[in-house]
């Protein structure tokens, strides 16, 4: 795919899963009119937005037990999990639709018993275009949701450009960052859940080094929320410190920060961009390109088909 031209209008929407997914997909509903008029030709929801994040419980696990407790937490877990043919993604495909933009959403999905947080890539007709599940699950997490496959490497074409949308922790692993450049991704979104100071820094390095842009959408839950109808209490955290604490920003090819990192609530974030700054921008560097030196250096990765 060509590298397109022309200016486009990149968004990315900070907001928190609340106590159920019904009641999560309703508080994104409620913000329709203020998407569509903010005319976004890309929005990038945050990680596990619909699912949530089950951030603080621990499902009654230590190394070598389980507990009737912690299996009972899981199915209640399990429960808020959605199907990929299901309602809930056929009003996102719909909101995507009304608003008239290329949407990536995190959410965990139900694939038979074994959950999955996922990434879906929704086309601005409405139509799913794809999805893709995060290929290692970060410490804890490996509890309840499952690792991806080959047919989990992968991107998405959209009117404005290739789109990479890669989860959370899967921006440390430099082999799959080089593996996506090799695509010709020219849009970077990165829905997650991390809050730290380090997020942004990630963020930056992977815009600049890529010469890609770069949307992260993080979610924001305050200090006192229930998640999936049970009350966390969080180890060595103060009273007033958000669940989650977002952080959401958008970056240009050259890892400037162009809009954000969103603090202290749920809101927007927009930036209006020149595509072509992808080119101006790998006129030095292009990672799968004039630095990729593939005389010395080769990266084999396991199709899809197998």
């Amino acid at each position: 795919m060509s590298i397109p031209t022309g200016t486009a209008r990149l968004a990315a929407l900070q907001i928190g899963s609340r106590a159920t997914t019904a009641a999560t997909l309703a508080a994104l509903m409620e913000r329709r009119d203020e998407l569509k008029a903010a005319r976004p030709d890309l929005l990038v929801l945050p990680e596990a937005l619909l699912g949530g994040y089950p951030k603080g419980q621990d499902f009654g696990v230590r190394l070598g037990y389980r507990t009737p407790a912690g299996r009972d937490a899981f199915k209640r877990y399990w429960d808020q999990a959605i199907e990929i043919d299901g309602p809930e993604v056929a009003a996102l495909g719909e909101l995507a639709a009304d608003i008239g933009c290329t949407m990536v959403v995190g959410a965990i999905v139900r694939r038979g018993a074994t959950l999955h947080c996922c990434a879906l890539h929704f086309a601005p007709d409405g139509r799913l275009a794809g999805g893709r599940g995060k290929l290692k699950p970060t410490a804890a997490e490996r509890l309840v949701w499952g690792e991806g496959g080959p047919e989990d490497i992968c991107t998405f074409d959209s009117p404005i450009g290739r789109i990479a949308p890669v989860i959370c922790w899967e921006n440390f692993m430099p082999l799959f960052r080089a593996a996506l450049y090799g695509t010709g991704v020219t849009i970077w979104a990165a829905p997650t859940v991390d809050d730290r100071p380090q997020w942004e820094v990630a963020m930056r390095h992977i815009a600049h080094e890529g010469r890609c842009f770069l949307v992260s959408a993080c979610q924001w839950k305050p200090p006192t929320q229930e998640a999936l109808g049970e009350p966390i209490t969080l180890i060595d955290r103060a009273a007033d410190v958000p669940m989650i604490g977002g952080g959401s920003l958008i970056v240009s090819p050259l890892g400037e920060v162009l809009a954000g990192p969103l603090r202290g609530g749920e809101g927007l974030l927009v930036a209006q961009v020149d595509l072509a700054d992808v080119v101006r921008a790998r006129f030095d560097f292009d990672a799968s390109g004039h630095y990729a030196r593939p005389d010395l250096f080769r990266l084999d990765v396991t199709p899809a088909n197998g």
